[in-house]
């Protein structure tokens, strides 16, 4: 490990862009094709509902292998799994571009799914390995940075590239990046885990790890409102491209209305950096809590009065976005801080039940109509409540331990 610490300098700049790109591509692959989903429904003559599916299935299968690719890693090496994770959504890119039928599309987005989520872990993963002291802050920022931009520019190129070439040409790109990924990862990334695990064991030991920390009512109370926040941000993503559709706003323009909450969610973070020495992570936390309700809110009260555009549809979530920024970044924080020797373990099963659970709202958003913003809405407000529900028995809880 010493003699790979020593050697990222020399190669910093093309280590920093593969570590970044491994790690966004799952984020990308997830949201390029949703301007497609909004003619998807008169493509395949199928519901609504089986369309959302499609976003719904890549969520879980991303969220879901984390937990294994994790602790594999840690046992057989970095870069045999994520090789294999990007071999793997090559091979589900490709299944959907010649796609017949929505039945193997939705199989094929969990293909997508269930590959890229080894880049995710094994992103994080490579910046605890290769990155100390400012540079890995320095690495984490850049990453929150892409996950930031990732979402808007997508559905801006998928945008494009459906009303140009059609839909199946944003599967051809990810295939494209997914081959480009997989040649990076081969000659530019460690050949091993920089800590391998003993092969005794190792699987007792992570689920006593994963026992231990569902005893700690505070890591699920951060959890829950991590899953929380996610579900409304996935319940966003899935529903958006409806609203705007019948706002005749085509594919091609989606990604500019997208933008308002991913582009206000990096003015957020900013914002967290700056305030969290004054104020604190409470503080900080239920300042994000209000900005999400009063967007949400408002968005219900401006639909509820008829006031049916693309502007008072994004406006709102401006808000949204903001307070994102700023409950994300304490909350992230306080899974993975609760038990320190437990942090990698923290990380991965925070990170599962958050795709699960915006899995779970990318679906819900396919059980309801969308003619205006007000059932969206409704269903991100009933996310954002739980998640505030959380917070505060999160808070009473720890108040009475103190």
């Amino acid at each position: 490990m010493a003699d790979d610490a020593r050697a990222v300098p020399a190669r910093h700049g093309w280590l920093t862009a593969n570590v970044v790109a491994q790690l966004a591509f799952g984020l990308l692959a997830m949201t390029i094709c949703l301007p497609s989903m909004q003619d998807w429904p008169a493509t395949f003559g199928a519901s609504q509902a089986s369309v959302q599916l499609t976003f719904s299935g890549f969520v879980a299968a991303y969220g879901g292998l984390q937990l294994v690719y994790g602790p594999l890693s840690d046992r057989i090496g970095r870069k045999p799994v994520l090789l294999f994770g990007l071999a793997l959504t090559l091979a589900g890119s490709l299944l959907a571009v010649f796609a017949p039928g929505l039945g193997v599309l939705t199989l094929a987005r969990v293909i997508q799914g269930a590959g890229s989520a080894a880049g995710m872990v094994i992103g994080r993963a490579l910046i605890q390995d290769l990155f100390t002291g400012p540079e890995r802050t320095r690495m984490m920022a850049l990453v929150g940075m892409a996950m930031g931009l990732i979402p808007p520019t997508a559905t801006l190129v998928g945008g494009q590239l459906h009303v140009s070439l059609g839909w199946q040409a944003n599967f051809v790109l990810l295939a494209a990046l997914a081959g480009l990924l997989w040649l990076a990862a081969w000659r530019g990334l460690p050949d091993r885990a920089p800590q391998a695990q003993p092969r005794g064991g190792g699987w007792a030991l992570l689920a006593a790890s994963y026992g231990r920390l569902l005893r700690e009512p505070a890591y699920l109370l951060f959890v829950a409102v991590i899953a929380m926040t996610t579900a409304t941000f996935y319940t966003f993503l899935a529903g958006a491209t409806i609203v705007l559709k019948g706002y005749g706003i085509t594919p091609d323009k989606v990604g500019w209305y997208i933008m308002c909450v991913p582009g206000a969610y990096i003015l957020g973070n900013l914002l967290t950096m700056r305030l969290i020495r004054r104020f604190g992570d409470r503080a900080i936390m239920f300042g994000g809590q209000a900005l999400t309700l009063g967007g949400l809110s408002l968005l219900l009260v401006l639909g509820l009065a008829g006031l049916h555009t693309p502007l008072f549809f994004a406006l709102p979530l401006v808000l949204l976005g903001i307070g994102h920024g700023l409950l994300v970044p304490p909350a992230l924080a306080g899974t993975v801080g609760l038990l320190p020797a437990l942090a990698g373990s923290a990380a991965a099963f925070a990170g599962v039940l958050q795709q699960l659970a915006g899995a779970l709202g990318g679906f819900a958003v396919g059980l309801m109509s969308h003619d205006g913003p007000v059932n969206l809405a409704l269903l991100m407000l009933a996310w954002a409540l739980c998640g505030l529900v959380a917070q505060v028995v999160l808070f009473r809880w720890v108040l009475r331990r103190a």
